[in-house]
């Protein structure tokens, strides 16, 4: 039962899926601007989605997978990234495809109290970044069947920015509490490629899944531990707060059959603290 996927943006989240559709024997197209970054078997399609007016011919697939991830917080790049130059791609598509995954981001949540979020909660941006998130999305729901993938922090190789800062001596105040949610990449890889999975058996599908590993904690607990696990003095304390005060709940994710690998933030950082250490001769 091979089918045919185009992925929008085959970076690092891209190309860990599209390595796990081929083993499975489905054909995948990554289209991204450097194609020679795209892992083994894709078949490529160059794309600069600053110059979208030169997109090549598309292929005729059966599932479009978006997971492009901007690079820069400028307004004008977000726009391109997550609306612009997916509308031109979907629009140059020579048939709708039978479903969409886009994998988004619960920075659509406005929320800030440490309230729980889940698929039900309200999703009001409240920065011009979130909300051309939100638009994003709307532009695939438009054009075909559409199941939104809305992901908390991601960690994992390659993902170091926060253990950088600790390294510095750097860890995030502990007062006020500042809750913070995440899931390994190499969970939300599998949990995208198991809601495809659903949907080739026609099995039926939520139009949205928050994908977070189920147990947020507050920042300041997270990089005190990170720190004591790397033997860093701590010379300072400051606010670490991307992704607003809430809680991310993932009862629908549960609820579709998936179980992340990596439960909370001390396993999955485990594996990256043992590389790091092994690194620094500890």
């Amino acid at each position: 039962m091979s089918k045919r996927f185009l992925i929008i943006g085959c970076g690092d989240l891209g190309n860990t899926i599209a390595t796990k559709l081929i083993s499975q024997q489905h054909k995948v197209y990554g289209l991204r601007r450097n194609i020679d970054q795209l892992s083994k078997g894709v078949q490529p399609i160059a794309c600069d989605f600053y110059e979208i007016e030169k997109l090549p011919a598309l292929p005729e697939v059966d599932y479009v997978i978006f997971s492009a991830a901007a690079k820069s917080r400028d307004l004008d790049h977000y726009r391109q990234i997550y609306v612009d130059a997916p509308t031109a791609i979907l629009k140059a598509l020579p048939t709708a495809p039978i479903r969409s995954f886009v994998v988004s981001s619960t920075g659509v949540y406005a929320q800030n109290r440490g309230e729980w979020i889940d698929e039900n909660s309200v999703a009001e941006p409240n920065t011009p970044h979130s909300a051309l998130l939100l638009a994003g999305e709307s532009q695939f729901k438009e054009r075909s069947a559409c199941t939104v993938i809305r992901s908390s922090g991601i960690y994992g190789p390659g993902r170091t920015h926060l253990l950088k800062r600790i390294l510095s001596g750097t860890i995030a105040l502990e007062s006020p509490t500042h809750f913070s949610n995440r899931i390994h990449s190499d969970d939300l890889a599998d949990f995208t490629v198991h809601l495809i999975g659903k949907a080739i058996e026609q099995q039926p599908l939520k139009a949205l899944y928050l994908a977070s590993d189920g147990h947020p904690a507050p920042i300041h607990e997270i990089t005190k531990w990170l720190a004591e696990q790397l033997d860093v003095v701590v010379k300072h304390q400051e606010p670490i707060q991307r992704g607003g005060n809430k809680r991310i709940a993932n009862r629908a994710m549960r609820e579709s059959g998936f179980v992340c690998r990596y439960t909370d933030y001390k396993a999955g950082f485990a594996p990256l603290l043992d590389d790091l250490n092994r690194n620094r001769g500890r």
